[in-house]
């Protein structure tokens, strides 16, 4: 963070100092709410969760180098006391970004935010320093958390923004007002929650009502292929940019295909230039992603030669997202298994179809979490696209929804020992380790509350860890 007095901090949140002997004390170091993250100079963020409690580790972090707490009570080190200490963390992040001299960027969408902020982040990294949300901490905590670890050095900032709600973009994009709003798709990712994809859209499109007119540098970013979000250009002032496969698209892409190895490469056309792209990543969706990155890099600056660069070089920032892995007996394990969606499940199917060309495919798959009415017919639905994208095995693991998606690959004709239905996770690994044969590849993919990583973990457990060939 930009070093602050503790005075100014307090001024700030609107909090009264306790204990603490000079107020001119800076906080220098990072402000964290993890007390294993404290270092010298760091100022730490007590929350009181339903399970534990931040401010009962305020000595121990004070002792490992916090210059002071923020907590919503006295705690007998060096404190900023404040009445809610989620406002107050807002409070300050929006202090620091409006310091900076750094382009806010922000982003939101119902699939692929994670893996196009990542995109984002490594082509504006290599024209300047730039500051990105770490995982997926998108919300109301980790968007300012990560907005107070820019520093004064810092050019880009770069937020992806979540939402499970109406007016939770609304409030992000309060906290850290961006100039530039990028939005990626209207999905069916947490429909249950919402109501329908029409809500989803009233939600995401906040996003861009909040940005600055054209004439002082706002600038929307909208998906030309996806009609919800194309139809935001209405709810904006700033200066909208298209991207997509569509002819009408400012960024688009032109000859795509995928490599052998399931990689897409694609000519990528700018307003200022074409180049050639061929990325890293595994999977056509990303094609998507990366022109989004790519209009976000034109509009702030770079070449479509740069861009082109940095695309080719990218990879994956983010654990158990599309994570390639070949075993040394040539097995590759995909695990995609961080979460689920209707929109990721299907793209992570046509991505191991792509690349099992020739070889057997074992897609190992569990439930996709609040889909609420849809959930039986999206289940099936995947199902019925294992089927059809000629994967060899579909292993559903799990309860209800597992068993929705073996009775979709069922009905579209897998009759046979094409797919499994298994209870939990160690009974698909003891499947797979039974009957996996050199050269399968293996997608593991569910939503995050069902923990499937750890089938991918197994796989590569007991000495059978290969090279990581995408990350």
């Amino acid at each position: 963070m930009i070093a602050l007095s503790l005075a100014e901090i307090a001024a700030v949140v609107g909090g009264q100092t306790y204990d603490i002997p000079d107020p001119a004390v800076q906080v220098t170091g990072p402000v964290v709410r993890d007390s294993r993250e404290v270092e010298s100079g760091s100022l730490f963020v007590a929350f009181a969760g339903e399970r534990v409690d931040g401010h009962d580790f305020a000595a121990a972090v004070v002792e490992a180098g916090a210059v002071a707490v923020l907590a919503s009570r006295p705690v007998g080190v060096p404190a900023i006391v404040v009445d809610d200490v989620q406002t107050a963390l807002g409070a300050l992040a929006r202090h620091v970004v409006e310091r900076l001299g750094a382009t806010l960027v922000a982003l939101t969408g119902s699939a692929g935010k994670t893996s196009t902020k990542d995109l984002i982040a490594q082509v504006l990294r290599s024209k300047a320093p730039t500051v990105f949300t770490p995982g997926s901490l998108n919300n109301e905590i980790g968007l300012p958390l990560t907005a107070l670890s820019a520093t004064e050095e810092t050019k880009f900032l770069v937020l992806e923004m979540g939402a499970r709600g109406i007016g939770h973009i609304r409030y992000l994009a309060d906290l850290t007002p961006p100039k530039v709003g990028l939005v990626l798709n209207v999905g069916t990712a947490h429909i249950g929650e919402f109501g329908g994809r029409e809500q989803i859209a009233q939600a995401k499109g906040e996003l861009v009502e909040g940005l600055p007119p054209a004439e002082d540098g706002g600038a929307a970013i909208l998906n030309a292929d996806d009609p919800l979000v194309r139809a935001m250009a209405s709810r904006t002032k700033a200066r909208v940019i298209l991207f997509g496969e569509s002819d009408e698209a400012d960024v688009r892409a032109e000859n795509v295909r995928l490599t052998d190895g399931g990689q897409p490469t694609f000519s990528l056309h700018t307003p200022s230039g074409c180049s050639d792209v061929t990325m890293r990543l595994y999977g056509e969706h990303h094609v998507s992603n990366a022109l989004a990155a790519a209009a976000v890099a034109h509009e702030l600056g770079m070449s479509a030669d740069e861009i082109a660069r940095a695309l080719s070089e990218a990879g994956s920032l983010s654990r158990w997202r599309m994570e390639v892995t070949e075993r040394p007996d040539g097995v590759t394990v995909v695990n995609d298994a961080y979460n689920a969606n209707p929109e990721s499940m299907r793209a992570a199917l046509r991505a191991l179809a792509a690349m099992g060309k020739g070889r057997r495919t074992w897609a190992v798959l569990g439930k996709m979490a609040e889909l609420g009415d849809e959930a039986l017919a999206e289940h099936d639905a995947v199902g019925r696209l294992a089927v059809r994208l000629n994967v060899s095995k579909l292993v559903a693991v799990g309860g209800r929804e597992a068993s929705w998606l073996q009775l979709g690959a069922y009905n579209e004709g897998s009759w046979g020992e094409e797919s499994v239905h298994v209870s939990d996770a160690q009974a698909a690994v003891d499947l797979l380790r039974s009957e996996l044969r050199p050269g399968d590849v293996v997608l593991v993919k569910a939503s995050r509350s069902v923990g499937l990583e750890s089938v991918a973990q197994a796989l590569l457990e007991n000495g059978a860890e290969g090279e990581v060939v995408a990350r």
